[in-house]
């Protein structure tokens, strides 16, 4: 009868589990489910990742927090986002090094809408273990430049501005497939300058993580998924400066059933945390 019982715990607990709706399933480049904890012990061994959010997921950003608290268990640790422009990391640095409150912060950066919500409690978190957090970004104002003339009409900015961009010439490839992409995407509003602002984004990130990467540090860097996607984007432009660092990436996907993995969200990245599209926004 004992025996009885302990097999019906245990049946039920079973059933219990599996009737679970899972918030995200972690897949490897390939299509396989990584438990999180293999997934961890992988990446620690790299020297810089490339997080691919989805910039309204709360599963992502969530994630993004619990891996760097359990990463910095493990190895030391910078961090670096696209949600800072590269013209604001000594507003930044001020407020980690609490020489400037939040509420001045705000009036010196112009924050993302969903900062609050999304970023902040990832910023708290450096500021409190007192590390690095990179800006990575271009500004905003000189991608837009790029969008109307391309590339040519950075060579007249003064050293002053030059220092928040990438080195000159921005050396691209047009073909690659992320960046034709976006001719067919926007349609009629899908021109080369267009490509050469996401380009001007991809190599700005890549030149600041690389110029802010310590030997034997571990950089954690947070992007929207298109910047790192299919190992194009920022990935490239850190090949071309520098091809002896151990890379990784992660990319984020919603679909609409997550237990398997559809063929078009594989080799996306090294991971793909693959979250139900039904699931709340931030915004």
């Amino acid at each position: 009868m004992k025996q009885l019982i302990t097999y019906s715990i245990l049946f039920f607990i079973t059933v219990f589990a599996y009737a679970q709706k899972p918030a995200y399933v972690i897949y490897n480049a390939k299509g396989k489910v990584v438990k999180y904890e293999k997934m961890l012990g992988a990446l620690v061994k790299n020297d810089i990742l490339l997080f691919g959010e989805l910039h309204n997921n709360p599963i992502a950003h969530w994630l993004e927090l619990e891996l760097i608290q359990d990463i910095g268990k493990q190895r030391a640790l910078i961090l670096g986002a696209e949600f800072f422009e590269s013209d604001t990391q000594t507003s930044l640095n001020d407020y980690l090094s609490s020489t400037i409150n939040e509420a001045t912060l705000q009036t010196q950066v112009e924050l993302w809408s969903n900062y609050k919500t999304d970023y902040k409690p990832i910023v708290d978190f450096a500021k409190t273990k007192k590390l690095a957090f990179v800006a990575t970004n271009v500004p905003r104002q000189y991608a837009q430049l790029v969008h109307k003339e391309g590339f040519k009409v950075l060579e007249h900015l003064v050293p002053d501005e030059k220092q928040y961009i990438a080195p000159l010439p921005i050396t691209y490839n047009p073909d690659l497939p992320s960046y034709k992409k976006i001719l067919t995407m926007f349609e009629d509003h899908g021109t080369p300058e267009l490509v050469k602002a996401q380009a001007i984004k991809d190599a700005t990130m890549a030149h600041f993580i690389l110029e802010n990467y310590i030997e034997n540090k571990f950089f954690f860097h947070i992007n929207g998924a298109y910047h790192s996607d299919d190992y194009e984007g920022i990935l490239w432009f850190l090949n071309q400066r520098n091809e002896n660092l151990n890379y990784v990436t992660i990319s984020t996907v919603e679909q609409k059933n997550v237990s398997e993995l559809l063929e078009e969200n594989k080799n996306k990245a090294d991971y793909i945390i693959c979250i139900p599209d039904s699931m709340t926004k931030t915004y």
